[in-house]
């Protein structure tokens, strides 16, 4: 190799160690880089970007279906309406209200208070089965009515709406529930033990298990109204007010279940019970109602076994 070579080859070396190790001479490269791609987008062609670039060779991602929105649909609601004041009977008022599907029984009754008929009269507070008061029939059966949802209904057909039965009507969807809370009442429906104690009254996980179904009762009357004896015996104590009864009778911390015994021991008592089942199927609590009651006819026979 001649001695010009060598210079010319040795300068080469020199210059690509220094734009390998100097940070201008790598800016230079990346700004030519750079404009050499803006030529090649203005004569035609693209230029890919850092995002391109990551997600080169690998499947692009799959564009979610659009949801639907809910739709509304005409539904029919039967009100039994009854105003002491101007009815001398109770009379069926049909309305016609826009629904959808997961919406309840209770909205549809705002609905109907709120934009077509403000007199329309009934109960109800938390909405969220609860509080228990706004118990009503439906389509004939005993219902709350913050937990009837419209799509549970064939709604190509009329939604019956009453009052529920065998309690005294005051107007509407509205009842006395006087006569209901007398015999809730008469049963003692509170702790009672002798003495002050030295310490808590503890209670095993079986002791508690023994009554807890019937601590679920929200009094809200849809078992004892859906009952045909006190439909025909207004005296009858009832399923809810014998439920409240079984919920101290076999609580191991109570001393007066003898008490409670002797006071349903009574023809108005659990005896006029004939076992239908009504009341189970009606108490939205999901309260094993029958048993309860078969259970304290069974203590008044052979005991309270707690």
């Amino acid at each position: 190799m001649s001695q010009s070579e060598q210079k010319n080859e040795h300068s080469l070396g020199s210059e690509g160690a220094s734009e390998a190790g100097d940070p201008s001479a790598q800016a230079e490269a990346a700004v030519d880089a750079t404009t050499a791609d803006a030529q090649a987008v203005s004569a035609g062609g693209t230029t890919p970007s850092p995002a391109d670039s990551a997600a080169e060779g690998t499947a692009r991602q799959v564009e979610p279906e659009p949801v639907e929105e809910p739709q509304s649909f005409p539904v029919t609601i039967i009100v039994r309406r009854y105003d002491p004041e101007v009815d001398e009977e109770p009379r069926w008022v049909d309305y016609d209200v826009q629904m959808f599907a997961t919406e309840r029984i209770l909205d549809a009754l705002h609905r109907i208070k709120w934009e077509q008929d403000p007199s329309l009269a009934f109960r109800r507070s938390c909405a969220h089965g609860v509080c228990g008061s706004d118990a009503m029939r439906i389509n004939g059966k005993n219902r709350l009515a913050c937990k009837a949802l419209v799509k549970d209904f064939d709604t190509s057909k009329p939604i019956y709406v009453e009052a529920i039965k065998g309690l005294p009507l005051e107007k509407d969807l509205i009842v006395d529930m006087e006569p209901f809370f007398d015999s809730f009442r008469e049963i003692q429906p509170f702790l009672q033990a002798t003495g002050k104690p030295d310490k808590e009254r503890h209670q095993t996980i079986a002791q508690r298990e023994r009554f807890d179904d019937t601590t679920k009762c929200i009094l809200c009357a849809a078992c004892t109204t859906s009952c045909p004896v006190f439909w025909t015996d207004g005296q009858y104590f009832g399923p809810a007010a014998i439920v409240n009864a079984h919920r101290f009778i076999f609580d191991s911390r109570d001393e007066a279940s003898q008490v409670r015994l002797d006071i349903l021991n009574d023809q108005e008592g659990v005896w006029r019970c004939r076992t239908t089942f009504n009341c189970t199927d009606a108490c939205p609590r999901g309260i094993q109602v029958t048993k309860a009651i078969a259970e304290v006819k069974q203590a008044m026979i052979s005991g309270v076994k707690l």
